[in-house]
């Protein structure tokens, strides 16, 4: 059993991380979650880890759910991500012979009203799993009600043929980090360790519904998949990821993904890149991806 798909923002149970949820105080939860063995999208990585952004979709579902059942936030309403952080330690990370049953302890450290509703939360978030800390991570929002949310995305409003965006050609898949074709989310240029956002909305997992913009989770795995490209790995474990979501990304308008290598490497052999989005000559998204030595 999980949670109630629509407390996620998710249309398919299947993609429902969250199984239940329990009030501490006014600013401390214990959310549950499972990990399945087999996803069809949140693969293993690097030779049997779960992946740490089902991690990130984790914290992002867990944030929604604390909005809506905890803090009265009605549905309709929109809500906008700042930033979204994961670390893991990877040595409780290995995939066993049943799904991840996790606890999450969740404490909102601020909490935004307007008037009696809720216009900002922001949270961090530790995962247990067998009595060890798996990952900590966190993140912020603000919500919109939905006129002003109209009035703020104008043309960009819902509605019209979002599943029907020409679709550029991908990068090869294991040159980020990929297997198949359709997950792939970068396409090349001409250029070094520069691509164009690749957006399938089509994709069963990264559009699982119908919206009027980019998913974040979609600019998450775009600098997963730039960072595997930048270190020339067909296979790593992310250790860390910092994202920062400056503005929309819009579904009608090319956006341009680069990623730079961080110089030094910790003594342990981990590695970070920076990646950037930009659309319309804008910073619109930015990540600090940390590799672990795992992998190829």
């Amino acid at each position: 059993m999980t949670v109630p798909k629509e407390l996620v923002h998710r249309t398919t149970a299947a993609e429902v991380m969250l199984t239940d949820w329990d009030r501490v105080d006014d600013t401390h939860f214990v959310v549950s979650a499972q990990w399945p063995r087999g996803h069809s999208f949140f693969t293993p990585v690097a030779d049997g880890y779960h992946d740490p952004l089902i991690g990130c979709e984790t914290v992002r579902q867990i944030g929604i759910l604390l909005g809506h059942a905890e803090f009265g936030v009605p549905f309709g309403h929109q809500f906008l991500v700042w930033d979204l952080a994961l670390s893991v330690r990877p040595q409780y990370l290995l995939m066993g012979y049943e799904p991840a049953s996790l606890s999450v302890s969740v404490h909102c450290t601020e909490i935004n009203r307007r008037g009696r509703n809720l216009s900002g939360l922001r949270f961090e978030a530790v995962f247990h799993h067998d009595g060890n800390i798996v990952a900590t991570g966190g993140g912020s929002f603000s919500c919109m009600a939905p006129a002003v949310y109209r009035r703020v995305r104008g043309e960009h409003a819902p509605g019209g043929n979002w599943h029907q965006m020409p679709l550029s050609s991908p990068a090869a898949p294991q040159s980020v980090g990929r297997m198949s074709p359709r997950d792939v989310v970068l396409s090349p240029t001409d250029e070094q360790n520069r691509w164009q956002l690749r957006v399938d909305t089509r994709h069963p997992v990264l559009f699982e519904h119908a919206v009027d913009h980019v998913p974040g989770m979609v600019l998450v795995e775009a600098a997963r998949q730039a960072t595997a490209a930048a270190l020339g790995r067909s296979s790593y474990l992310p250790l860390a990821i910092a994202n920062e979501f400056k503005r929309y990304v819009e579904l009608d308008s090319p956006c341009t993904i680069e990623a730079a290598a961080l110089p030094g490497t910790s003594p342990e052999g981990h590695r970070s890149v920076l990646v950037t989005a930009h659309q319309d000559g804008a910073l619109v998204f930015s990540s600090t991806v940390t590799a672990g030595s795992h992998g190829i």
